[in-house]
Formats: structure tokens, sequence, C-alpha cells
């Protein structure tokens, strides 16, 4: 990768964007890793849609970067496919943690599953949990790339492929598979035979900590498992809001 240019500027990423938005998603990645070098980075969840460009990642380069997020309270099967990961494409994960004290301290005050009780303490665990430490993981990076579709959620239905994350320092961030949809995705894992969670197995389209993340039913919306107590307006943990990021440490 070449050393990344200037951060992008929000109207030469709208410019970006309509270039790209009838592209292939891995015409998208290339001009990503051309674009931005080392300072573009993959958040890998280790769902389908992340799975499948970790593939497109390592097919356009041989050490694209990628990062995840620990909260500490993963399902096991998300580590079973982070190692299937590793193994497969002998790529590095880099793993980024909570701070330990501000969990001890969340914990102590409002329990180990605080987030139950209400969307102020669901919010404050994925603020704690994953929002402090997707700053730290997007200090320094001029780009993210994520696995965001519109077809997702009503949060997510007007997400352009590419946009300027004011969020994070006037970042670039990159939604390669916005337009795709379960199917595309799923044709993508099987023709290429990519590891996947074998929770999609078990009737979880979308998996996230194990505490907030059920099977669903028959019928019910892709995201109708993930907060399955909240309505569905409010169904991001933060790591996606145009909101002001905390200040990495």
């Amino acid at each position: 990768m070449k050393s990344a240019a200037a951060s992008p500027t929000q109207e030469q990423l709208q410019v970006d964007n309509t270039r790209f938005l009838s592209q292939p998603p891995q015409a998208v990645l290339k001009w990503a890793l051309d674009e931005f070098g080392s300072a573009v980075t993959l958040a890998c969840s280790f769902g389908a849609e992340d799975v499948v460009l970790v593939d497109m990642l390592s097919k356009l380069h041989s050490s694209p970067r990628i990062f995840c997020l620990d909260t500490g309270r993963l399902h096991s099967e998300t580590y079973e496919v982070m190692d299937a990961i590793r193994d497969r494409y002998g790529v590095t994960i880099e793993a980024y943690f909570p701070q330990h004290d501000a969990v001890e301290k969340m914990v102590r005050a409002k329990g180990a599953n605080l987030f139950y009780h209400s969307i102020e303490n669901r919010k404050e665990c994925c603020g704690v949990r994953k929002v402090e430490p997707l700053g730290r993981a997007l200090a320094g990076m001029k780009a993210w790339i994520t696995g965001l579709r519109s077809a997702q959620a009503v949060t997510r239905s007007a997400t352009p492929m590419i946009e300027w994350d004011g969020a994070h320092g006037g970042i670039a961030k990159i939604n390669p598979l916005i337009n795709w949809s379960e199917s595309d995705v799923w044709e993508y894992i099987k023709t290429n035979k990519v590891p996947y969670n074998k929770l999609h197995d078990q009737g979880f389209p979308s998996i996230g900590c194990a505490p907030c993340t059920r099977a669903i039913k028959p019928g019910e919306d892709v995201r109708a498992g993930r907060w399955w107590w909240e309505s569905p307006e409010h169904k991001e943990c933060g790591l996606h809001s145009h909101a002001n990021a905390p200040t990495a440490k």
C-alpha cells in the first residue's frame, strides 16, 4: 500500500460516491487501497458481510489492515470464525478491547447486564465496549471500510457507499456492500467458500454481543435479533452514528 494522502474532503467524497455507486464492491475496495494506502482499515465483526469483505480485500492485497472490537461478551462461534479467517487468509486481526477501568466502573455501578434495563444503559455499555475502542482503532486513519447494507435496517436505508465521517475526525467511510441484498452476500460466501460464523446457520442473520443477540423467527426483520427489547429506530450501538465520537486515548 502507498502512503496515504491528505484527509479527504466532504465534497470530494460526494463525487467519489457518485462515481462508484453502480460499481461492484471490488472496484471501490481497489480505489480505497490505492487512494488511502496503509491508512484504510476494515472494521470486522466477523458477520457474513465482513467475511465477504475480508475475502475481497485479500484478493486485492496480501496484507490488508483489519481490526475487530472485542467487547469481552462475544459468542464463542465468533472467535472460531476469527481463527478460521486468520488461517485461511494469513491476515493479522488488530483487536481492540474496552478500557478495563471503564468496564469495572460501569459493572460495579449498574451490573453486568445493565443494558436490559433501559436504552440509556444499553447505549452506555455500547459506548464503553464499542464506541470508545473504535475511536482508538481509527486514530491516524484516513478511511475505514464497513459491511453496512441499506437493506439491513431502517437506520441504514439512506447510507451512501462512500461518505464523509465527521464523527471520527473527517475521514472517509466506505460501505462497498451497501447495495447488496442478503442473497448476494450468501451467494458470494458459497461460491468462494468463505469461512463464516456458524450462528448464521442457527437463525442469527445479525451477530453482536452474546447477551444482546438472538435468533430470529421466520418472517422477522434481519435485525430483529439485535436488542430485541427495543424499537427498530434505536437499534444502533453508536459505531455508525453521525454524532461526535469520544476522543481516542
